[in-house]
């Protein structure tokens, strides 16, 4: 399952990385596996996380995307640029999300808490991103990919079945900063071209 999961998941960031909402139905799936495993490793603030939070911003980041074509190519999403104000209630939301689930993950006794809530608080942020098509959702993503290898080599360390979601997220990584420096590229020539 662990290494489906994470076939899924980089298949998702590849298609992801040229704005194709196609992307999207990758990460839905992924983001349900991804909650199954973590489920198992009592890592509950990623399976609260993905199956609570990144699946259906993946669901809601579908729909935007598919309304938002570039030039009508349905292949290639239409970059936004987020202003500074909502930057600010982002910044505001994303802490806010963080203390509430720091909460909910110790109660729930979660392993690592610290690291699930810096977790919750990348993966908040990429997502809110995401779906309002900025760039900068890929750099949220590369942070959250540092925090999740961090986890997972711990997590590798106890079992080695692990190791291929660590070995997942260190490609996650890779590939979201190639996703970054496309959709720069991109955001650059669509609006070279308006």
């Amino acid at each position: 399952l662990t290494l489906i999961a994470s076939l899924i998941g980089v298949t998702s960031l590849i298609i992801c990385s040229k704005g194709n909402p196609l992307g999207q139905v990758f990460m839905i799936v992924f983001s349900l596996l991804y909650g199954i495993i973590s489920y198992f490793c009592r890592y509950f603030g990623e399976m609260i996380t993905y199956v609570f939070m990144s699946m259906p911003m993946a669901i809601f980041s579908l729909v935007s995307w598919l309304k938002n074509p570039y030039e009508k190519n349905k292949a290639e999403v239409k970059v936004n640029k987020i202003t500074r104000k909502e930057t600010v209630f982002l910044l505001f939301l994303t802490l806010a999300v963080t203390v509430v689930f720091y909460f909910i993950l110790k109660w729930f006794n979660t392993a690592n808490l610290w690291v699930s809530t810096l977790s919750v608080a990348t993966s908040f942020l990429a997502s809110y991103l995401t779906f309002r098509r900025s760039p900068f959702f890929a750099f949220a993503y590369a942070l959250n990919d540092i925090v999740l290898i961090v986890m997972w080599v711990y997590m590798s360390i106890i079992s080695i079945e692990y190791v291929s979601v660590a070995v997942c997220f260190l490609a996650f990584l890779v590939n979201d900063t190639y996703c970054f420096v496309s959709w720069l590229k991109m955001q650059k020539r669509q609006n070279k071209a308006d």
